[in-house]
């Protein structure tokens, strides 16, 4: 292999820096119109009149579209499902429009179609809703007296309560017992580009150009919204503009685009504005986490119990899975982990980058760092102390691992041995220092569902790769056409990709970090069942050098078959295709994940380490710079893994210090719906960030063994940063994100 593992430039690049990209918002067809969604300006009750009056007499107006005249959907809805799972995805089992039932803030309930943009804009705004408000829970502290513990979480893929050993004798054998309360807020995704949908038919069939993490996704989904054939439905969606769950499960805009364009009888566009990303694709849900930690004086964890409670919608049990990795992380014999959730005013919660794991490490983390100082011990000690050597949850031996090593080559490049321990010890002028180090874990997602891929080689030695994934952002395709290129020995210059458009071949939507890795598997396949096609033809082919050879001793290097340990006899896959007249050869190839394994456990690992400057007199704190050292499994491409990792880490430091978004509980809206007022970092903020991974060989995660680096770098950077700002202050806050007025 030559081109697996090289930093290659991405090759949509080009594209995306000169505009000839383009994203679902921006598909010009003929008589094209815009749509505008209304959301509900209350979170409980009902709309007891609609007046669209004036809105209709309103310049450009083609139709206003209510409970009253949505037009023909499906009466079963599909249930709430994970887009891994090859099956529709819905964001939650509810689809507005249906009746006159508001359940949360935002909650679409009407939809402008006029010729412009602007005009569209104009008429909702006169568009007069009446309501009849109802009581309503849109907070932890309101919904505390209504908890209730739940059976199934994360659309019913984890289960509500995990137990093993007896914590409560594992607490009372403890020397060292550490009991914290911890809140964090709520987040919201905040892509550049919203999520967006233009939708036509051409008589029954529907064509979606629709902003999505999953086109085979998006195309179940609203098939079975509208109860229409999946063969009636595709879905387009080349570009991307991020994503980070935001569009990894399927929300209702989609399928209103489509009765919209279906009402009006003209391909339709409708965009979400800024302030409706903040209430129509889900989000990080408020949380109050319950962590119990016992040890010995030496250390070694005696029991571990940790609680989670949350708001939910009214229709699923979702919640983040923030227990899951205090479960697996540490050696611990005795372990408890309960869900509890509140039924509450609000959208189905959803996935957001590192769904639980992000906040329930810098639970875990921050709580670890205090029982280290409790117990006089070096941070990173206690945690090689309590490593796992087998997963303590089912006892099995991990696929790969690598934790050891990210730490110690983690604690080497940032200098941690240079750290004096002492809270406060270390002061530049003004500025308080202090360093800290987190662990980071993140489960290597299952995938169901075969993984297809097109590879055609033409005569001129060059190659089409075709699969349905959609880049947002990752590099994916970059990635994919080296696996391409180095499964059919050919230059990565001589592979095109195609993707993004469900008339190719089926993947899976890149979720959960896992989507690389199968997507990868897929063109793997192909690309070596095209090479094998050839091969054999070669060998069959009396005029051909490698004529009667086994097929195992040919190898392909620069699109030239030769025997092995003889580069004297071979030729060209061009030769060959042209002397018996081949314009080109293609095949689909398959990979079909096997079921989980029953004798591994498998997790993605790392480590991090930052270093902070407070501000003494005014609390402000200045991330100076973080380290982070990650093994997940192989790398296919250096530069795109960097980045994903840099940008994790980047993501942590913000959700450790700025954002929140923060519920009106009077209104039950969030008050703070805009980048003007929801804190994001900017360049400014960005400190110095160094990036190294470990390559461990896994055989059992996928046939590429890729584990991901889309989440792993930003669980546990947060946690470095709350503990690096303890080392510095001597101040441990229970809380995330960290502000100016927590350290006044």
């Amino acid at each position: 292999m030559t081109a697996i593992g090289e930093p290659v430039e991405r090759i949509d690049g080009r594209q995306k820096v000169t505009g000839a990209a383009r994203y679902s918002a921006e598909i010009a067809l003929p008589g094209l119109v815009h749509a505008v969604l209304i959301g509900a300006r209350v979170p409980s009750g009902r709309i007891t009149a609609i007046d669209t009056g004036e809105a209709e007499r309103a310049d450009g107006v083609l139709a206003i579209v209510t409970h009253h005249n949505l037009g023909p959907i499906a009466d079963r809805q599909p249930p709430l499902m994970p887009s891994l799972a090859g099956t529709a995805a819905p964001g939650q089992s509810f689809f507005p429009m249906r009746d006159d039932v508001v359940h949360y803030a935002g909650q679409h309930i009407a939809i402008v179609i006029a010729d412009t943009l602007e005009r569209a804009e104009q008429a909702a705004r006169l568009v007069r809703v009446t309501y009849e408000e109802t009581p309503a829970i849109t907070t932890v502290e309101q919904g505390r007296g209504w908890m209730y513990e739940a059976d199934r979480i994360f659309a019913g893929m984890v289960p509500g309560r995990v137990t093993r050993g007896d914590v409560d004798a594992g607490l009372s054998e403890a020397d060292v017992r550490l009991t914290v309360t911890f809140h964090c807020a709520a987040n919201h995704h905040n892509p550049i580009e919203t999520s967006a949908t233009t939708a036509m038919w051409d008589g029954d069939l529907l064509t979606l150009w629709d902003a999505t993490q999953g086109p085979n996704a998006t195309q179940l989904t609203v098939a079975a919204q509208l109860g229409v054939p999946v063969s009636q439905v595709r879905v387009i969606s080349t570009f991307v503009g991020g994503s980070f769950g935001a569009k990894a499960m399927i929300w209702d805009h989609p399928a209103l685009a489509a009765l919209a364009a279906r009402h009006v009888g003209r391909p339709v566009r409708l965009a979400l504005t800024r302030e409706q990303m903040f209430d129509s694709v889900g989000h990080r849900e408020e949380q109050e986490q319950y962590l119990v930690l016992g040890a010995r004086a030496d250390g070694r964890l005696t029991a571990i119990r940790h609680h989670k409670l949350s708001p939910t919608s009214v229709f699923d049990d979702w919640a983040g899975t923030a227990l899951g990795c205090s479960a697996s992380l540490y050696a611990c014999p005795n372990y408890e982990s309960v869900y509890r959730l509140i039924k509450a005013n609000t959208i189905t919660p959803s996935f957001i980058r590192g769904p639980g794991e992000s906040e329930g490490m810098v639970v875990l983390e921050t709580t670890m760092d205090e029982l280290a100082y409790e117990l006089g011990m070096d941070p990173l000690e206690l945690r090689l102390v309590n490593h796992a050597d087998v997963d303590p949850e089912s006892g099995r031996p991990w696929s790969s691992k690598g934790l050891k090593e990210c730490y110690a080559r983690g604690a080497e490049l940032f200098g941690w041995e240079r750290r004096d321990p002492r809270p406060r010890s270390h002061r530049e002028g003004d500025l308080l220092i202090g360093m800290g180090m987190a662990t980071a874990c993140y489960p290597v997602a299952p995938v169901f569902t075969p993984q297809r891929a097109r590879a055609r080689l033409y005569a001129d030695g060059r190659a089409v790769i075709q699969a349905s994934f959609a880049e947002f952002g990752t590099g994916v395709t970059t990635a994919v056409a080296q696996v391409a290129a180095d499964g059919l020995g050919i230059g990565i210059d001589a592979v095109r990709m195609e993707h993004g458009d469900t008339a190719l071949p089926n993947t899976v939507a890149a979720v959960g970090s896992a989507g690389t890795g199968v997507i990868s598997s897929g063109v793997h396949a192909a690309a070596v069942a095209l090479r094998g096609e050839l091969v054999r033809t070669a060998i069959a082919d009396v005029k051909s050098p490698l004529y009667g050879t086994a097929p195992d001793d040919v190898v392909v290097k620069d699109g030239c078959m030769m025997v092995r340990n003889h580069a004297d006899r071979g030729e060209t896959y061009t030769d060959l295709m042209r002397r018996n007249h081949l314009s080109d050869v293609e095949v689909v190839g398959s990979y079909d994940p096997p079921p989980p394994s029953d004798q591994y456990a498998s997790m993605t690992f790392g480590a991090q380490f930052a270093e902070v400057a407070v501000d003494a007199d005014l609390g402000l704190v200045r991330v100076r710079r973080m380290t982070g050292v990650f093994a997940p499994g192989r790398v296919l491409n250096r530069r795109a893994a960097h980045s994903q990792l840099m940008g994790g880490m980047l993501w942590g430091l913000s959700h450790a210090l700025l954002e929140a978004t923060h519920m009106d509980p009077v209104q039950g809206r969030w008050a703070n719906a805009s980048l003007g007022d929801y804190l994001v970092p900017v360049n400014a903020d960005a400190p110095d960030v160094q990036v190294e991974t470990i390559e461990v060989r896994d055989s059992v995660v996928n046939p590429m063994g890729v584990k991901g680096v889309g989440e792993i770098g930003m669980v546990g950077s947060g946690a470095a940063v709350a503990n690096a700002i303890f080392h510095a202050t001597g101040r441990r806050l229970h809380k995330i994100p960290i502000t100016i007025e927590d350290l006044l």
